[in-house]
């Protein structure tokens, strides 16, 4: 079967009617990639966080200390990992990373003493949350153009589908065999599934094998030239997009560490809060869909301005919160403004600033929405410390989220010159 337009010497060959498009195999395994950077998470490394403080007989304050650390000084391992994607490829980086990640997790699973726990978590964290992030979303957007937000939005749904996989089944293998057999299990599954996975299917771009980009038409001379790292940082677009993405991650973070909290200062008790974080998750995966269809249609800048007035009155309303009703409102609230807000994240990068550099700019977005992700717990915490309540910083972030979602819908974005095909391309892009 074919996998698309095939390099001829009589030029580029359309592909037949039955033919599939390489890059669904490739967002597949950018999907399961994602999935797997499971042991580098908050929610990853809280599955295993009661038996291991218990058993290593670390305090909780030191073992917070200990995360947060950690996950400051993976965030800037987006950076190297980003311009290893541009210059050498996803294939060799992704695999790369899957084997650093598991035998990380491994190693991990046989600790014993302080210093080799905060070594290896961060090192979960880095490669996991920060680096095997970048190129899993490099790697989609490498391959896909007209249809990136769509490819995105399945991607998006892939990904919650996997992680709702994922938690139970690690979760429940820490209750039954133990937190060491588990993450075991975890670093086994990464050297020994997803990293052939990798190495095997694969392919770095579409130009190396002969196919046209998806979305390049046989009768389209030009094409869109492709942003450096610098011309996007001077952009204000990269700016808004990547603050109000970093801003979510920052609410999402804080309230999803001390969600139950927030809800019994609101006089309702855990079932509710699974109730609500079940609805918000659904909601969310609906929202990664409907996102992804919603910004082939609209700028990709309305998108994201609808997500944040969606997350603004989300955070705003929360202190509000009297009735099982408004829980529920909330709980909506929440999953749909992060499943678009998720989306535009995803496919933002590659749609404005093109697929060369796409590893860079990436890697600098994430790091920014991994460093956000890190203090958002932390300020949620000392406002209750200090007022009692957690009302005062829900309120501060709706006005900033509010301020960026109006950024959000008016920015321009930056000009990409029309540019002829250049040598390396003119056989593949007539």
């Amino acid at each position: 079967m074919s996998t698309g337009t095939k390099l001829t010497a009589a030029g580029p060959v359309e592909p037949s009617r039955q033919s599939i498009y390489y890059g669904w195999a490739n967002l597949v395994i950018a999907a399961l990639a994602m999935v797997g950077t499971l042991p580098g998470r908050t929610q990853g490394l809280g599955l295993v966080t009661e038996p291991l403080i218990a058993e290593l007989h670390i305090d909780r304050v030191t073992y917070a200390g200990i995360n947060l650390w950690a996950t400051l000084t993976g965030a800037v391992f987006c950076l190297p990992f980003g311009r290893l994607t541009d210059h050498f490829g996803c294939r060799i980086v992704l695999t790369g990373v899957l084997l650093s990640l598991g035998g990380t997790v491994l190693v991990m699973s046989h600790t014993v003493g302080l210093l080799a726990l905060c070594i290896t978590i961060t090192l979960t964290r880095g490669f996991g949350q920060s680096a095997l992030s970048v190129v899993s979303l490099a790697l989609v957007g490498k391959w896909f153009a007209r249809r990136l937000n769509f490819a995105m939005g399945v991607y998006s749904l892939l990904v919650g589908l996997g992680f709702i996989a994922a938690f139970p089944g690690v979760g429940h293998a820490v209750l039954t065999l133990g937190w060491r057999t588990a993450w075991f299990g975890v670093g086994l599954a990464l050297l020994v599934v997803l990293a052939p996975l990798a190495w095997l299917l694969v392919r770095n771009n579409p130009e190396e094998w002969g196919l046209r980009v998806d979305g390049s038409s046989a009768d389209s001379d030009p094409r869109l030239s492709d942003l450096t790292l610098g011309k996007a940082l001077a952009s204000p677009a990269f700016w808004v997009f990547a603050l109000s993405s970093s801003i979510f991650g920052l609410v999402y973070s804080g309230i999803s560490l001390f969600n139950q909290s927030i809800l019994e200062q609101r006089g309702f008790d855990a079932t509710t809060y699974h109730t609500v974080l079940a609805v918000s998750t659904l909601l969310g995966l609906l929202a990664n869909f409907g996102g992804g269809w919603l910004a082939s249609r609209w700028p990709i800048q309305r998108l994201m301005g609808t997500g944040m007035a969606v997350l603004a009155a989300a955070v705003f309303g929360l202190p509000l919160v009297r009735t099982y009703t408004h829980v529920m409102l909330y709980g909506v609230a929440m999953g749909v403004s992060g499943g678009v807000v998720t989306v535009v994240f995803f496919s933002a990068w590659g749609q404005v600033f093109g697929r060369t550099h796409l590893g860079r700019i990436q890697g600098c977005a994430q790091m920014m929405t991994v460093f956000a992700s890190a203090i958002g717990p932390l300020l949620l915490a000392e406002t209750l410390r200090q007022t009692g309540s957690y009302d005062l910083m829900f309120y501060s972030l709706s006005l900033v989220v509010t301020i960026l979602g109006v950024s959000s819908w008016y920015v321009p974005l930056p000009l990409r010159l029309l540019e002829p095909p250049s040598t390396a391309t003119r056989g593949i892009i007539p």
